[in-house]
């Protein structure tokens, strides 16, 4: 579920509690978690609605000040409509990861048997190290150009390059990846 920034900051600070979306299946599910750019967001229930069953009260929980508002924003999609709480947990988890270059053995050898499964697919073969090779040689460099120069499409690239930034490897940047302190350690092993 994407999430404006604007939309965020409200809900961070409490302003926005709800936000209906309309979707064939829902992306998000009760008792979840949503990483965002402001941190990770609790998700308290998803329930299918009635776009006429939406109250004035839920509108403004949504942000908006209207419903020919939310009913604007959600005429643009097919699918039904769905009423998701959230709520603020909390930073970004992936923060304090990437903050950690010292490493026990134990939590290296899990990073590494997780790269390994990625590794596995048959999809894309052997890819990790050649990523995070390419990210700590083409710091703040474009997703386009860096995938370019491997003959692969951009959304395939960054959908790749977000496993890697699940596990604390990768940052993004104002433009492109850089490797995180983390990133760097799992890497200089993995090359040993």
């Amino acid at each position: 579920m994407l999430l404006k920034n604007d939309t965020l900051e409200k809900i961070v600070s409490g302003e926005i509690t709800l936000v209906f979306r309309r979707w064939k299946r829902p992306t998000v599910k009760t008792g979840g978690t949503l990483v965002t750019r402001a941190g990770l967001l609790g998700i308290d229930s998803v329930e299918e609605c009635d776009v006429d069953s939406i109250k004035p009260k839920e509108i403004k929980a949504a942000g908006f000040k209207k419903k020919e508002e939310l009913t604007a924003m959600l005429s643009d999609r097919k699918g039904s409509v769905y009423r998701i709480k959230v709520r603020y947990i909390g930073e970004d988890p992936r923060i304090a990861l990437r903050k950690s270059s010292k490493m026990p053995n134990a939590e290296y050898e899990e990073i590494k048997k997780k790269l390994e499964r990625m590794d596995a697919s048959k999809v894309h073969g052997k890819w990790t190290v050649k990523y995070l090779e390419l990210i700590r040689d083409n710091p703040e460099v474009l997703a386009a150009e860096i995938a370019d120069s491997i003959g692969m499409d951009k959304p395939r690239f960054k959908a790749n390059v977000r496993k890697l930034k699940a596990l604390g490897l990768t940052e993004s940047m104002p433009v492109g990846y850089r490797l995180s302190p983390r990133g760097k350690a799992v890497l200089k092993r993995l090359l040993a």
